[in-house]
């Protein structure tokens, strides 16, 4: 990312934010771009040049009448279904068709992850400042942040007792691939995961979940084998060491409502906009 570009997305969460806030009053684009200090000429072109359409469109995909609109549409059918039908050669099964994961073993984690070597590195993404972290193994660690210091002591307090190095290497770059609408650049990343072997069957059902596409923690619930378990379910999503690559903005409130994020909900939204963009263009 340009120098000039590092803090786009600060800006655009800043509009999303608002457009969300006052969406009943239908802003102008003047209105939201004086809320975030531009000009509604540079306002209108930073916005398409990151969202690919314009704000008012944007706002369609993150509505919660869309969302309901795609609760309703997959109301009777099940995950892999819903996986299957986008067909096996489609770019909205990126995650399902790519992303492979593995529970590290006892032995990996003892004691904060003592013997492990990781490797971590810090980027700005389409979505902010994002830390990857991984070990011969694949991915074990990836998240948004909001301060590069802060990245560190959350990655450290997950694997106090591992041996860290800041170094990118060939599977961090693998998943930053998955950041690019360019869906024919992608080959397979593996995730190397600390997690209870309930949590990896609710995380691994999550990457089922096609790009554009909504479910919800019931939902999520049903395909596990758990329909009575939705509680327990957000509670294995609320802890996704993995943000972006296993797609838990995926999974919203029956409602329509967009429910936590672990990242914040403005990000949240974000993707799932950003996605339902990228989908749309993609069928067109």
């Amino acid at each position: 990312m340009k120098e000039g570009e590092v803090h786009q997305f600060t800006r655009i969460a800043k509009a999303i934010d608002y457009i969300n806030r006052h969406f009943k009053e239908q802003p102008s684009l003047e209105q939201i771009a004086a809320a975030v200090h531009l000009s509604p000429f540079h306002f209108q072109r930073l916005f398409t040049e990151w969202a690919g359409t314009s704000p008012k469109k944007f706002l369609q995909y993150i509505s919660i009448g869309y969302a309901k609109q795609l609760l309703q549409e997959n109301r009777d059918i099940s995950l892999s279904e819903m996986a299957f039908q986008t067909g096996l050669s489609s770019s909205s099964r990126l995650h399902d068709l790519f992303v492979k994961m593995e529970g590290m073993t006892p032995a990996e984690f003892k004691n904060g992850g003592e013997n492990l070597m990781i490797n971590y590195d810090i980027v700005d993404s389409l979505f902010g400042i994002l830390i990857l972290a991984s070990t011969a193994k694949g991915i074990c660690h990836m998240a948004f942040e909001t301060d590069k210091n802060q990245a560190v002591a959350h990655l450290i307090n997950r694997f106090p007792n591992a041996v860290l190095e800041q170094k990118s290497d060939e599977i961090q770059q693998t998943a930053l691939k998955f950041f690019q609408s360019d869906s024919s650049q992608l080959s397979e990343v593996k995730l190397h995961l600390k997690g209870t072997d309930f949590q990896l069957k609710v995380w691994e059902s999550l990457l089922k979940i096609p790009m554009g596409q909504l479910t919800t923690y019931g939902d999520i619930a049903k395909e596990i084998g758990k329909p009575s378990a939705s509680r327990t379910v957000g509670t294995a999503i609320g802890k996704n060491p993995i943000a972006f690559l296993i797609p838990c903005h995926r999974v919203i409130q029956a409602s329509g409502q967009l429910g936590g994020y672990m990242w914040g909900t403005t990000r949240k939204a974000a993707i799932i906009g950003w996605e339902g963009v990228q989908n749309a263009s993609q069928d067109e």
